[in-house]
């Protein structure tokens, strides 16, 4: 009987703790998580422990792909944590993974089963040798958000209703998680943040939001943005595919920007670790792909 594909795969894969910055070829930028290609032996609460003790927003962990989803050592389950609780979806652990097992058995297609969904996803090798993972979403939604909420969120944010650009209106967005994305008025004021951790933590449990995106629109298909994070124990989600999915979904659903284009997103220039993320919405499909490069964290940094 011969063995099944994961299994064979796993031979070349290890159940140590990687750590790779996703969206940037520089270690010291972009998003780092953790990544453990062979975590089978790990039950829930180790993962968790993991995930607590390298302190990242997040840290993916592989196990086998469930029945039906076609192995062919190229598929398998994707589980994210961060240091507080395990999370639907993380779209810079996903590139991470996906860059870190293309180094061991070769660009080309992966299938992840995550608790979201099924996101697939391809990588390729650029001319100057960088890899590049595209992710593809799952169905995304936009939901309206009252009043009172949007009050209440920017309370919390110290931000004022005429820190707004009124040309992006708040709104919960989906590609995997949610997020409650509000647009700042000015650059200044997306640079400025300084908020109430457990305040937002709460606000942000009560309605199922796994991040804020806040984003300032510097041209119709470049902006600039950053995500809260509290709910996962880290002030600031440094880059942020999963965001950056729903943010696209959002600019296609209020038809901010064409139904076809591809979107530049910079984010954690704030924080000292710039990352860039493209964001590709094509016509006639309702799935976000979010692209981006990734790189090893060395040992020690």
């Amino acid at each position: 009987m011969p063995f099944p594909a994961f299994v064979v795969v796993v031979t070349t894969l290890s159940n140590e703790i990687l750590r790779y910055a996703a969206f940037t070829t520089d270690p010291a930028g972009g998003n780092p998580a953790g990544v453990v290609l062979d975590a089978s032996a790990l039950d829930d609460a180790a993962m968790l422990a993991i995930a607590a003790d390298l302190g990242y927003s997040e840290t993916a962990f592989l196990t086998a792909p469930p029945e039906g989803l076609e192995p062919q050592g190229r598929a398998f389950t994707l589980r994210f944590f961060s240091p507080k609780a395990e999370v639907p979806f993380c779209g810079h652990a996903t590139v991470a993974t996906s860059i870190a097992l293309a180094e061991r058995i070769g660009v080309g297609d992966l299938t992840f089963a995550t608790p979201a969904g099924t996101v697939p996803v391809v990588v390729n090798e650029r001319e100057d040798g960088a890899l590049v993972a595209t992710l593809t979403s799952v169905e995304p939604h936009v939901e309206e958000i009252s009043e009172d909420d949007v009050a209440r969120a920017l309370d919390l944010l110290s931000w004022s209703k005429d820190d707004l650009d009124p040309s992006l209106p708040p709104r919960v967005a989906y590609a995997g998680a949610r997020h409650l994305v509000l647009a700042a008025g000015t650059r200044e004021r997306l640079a400025d943040l300084d908020y109430d951790f457990d305040g937002l933590a709460a606000y942000m449990t009560e309605r199922d939001l796994t991040t804020v995106q806040l984003a300032w629109r510097e041209s119709p298909t470049t902006f600039h943005v950053r995500d809260p994070f509290p709910v996962g124990g880290v002030v600031e989600d440094p880059v942020t595919g999963a965001a950056a999915a729903a943010f696209g979904a959002y600019l296609r659903e209020l038809d901010l920007v064409p139904p076809a284009v591809t979107l530049t997103l910079h984010q954690g220039e704030d924080l000292g670790r710039p990352g860039v993320l493209r964001v590709e919405l094509r016509e006639g499909d309702a799935r976000v792909r979010v692209s981006g490069t990734g790189v090893v964290i060395p040992a020690g940094a």
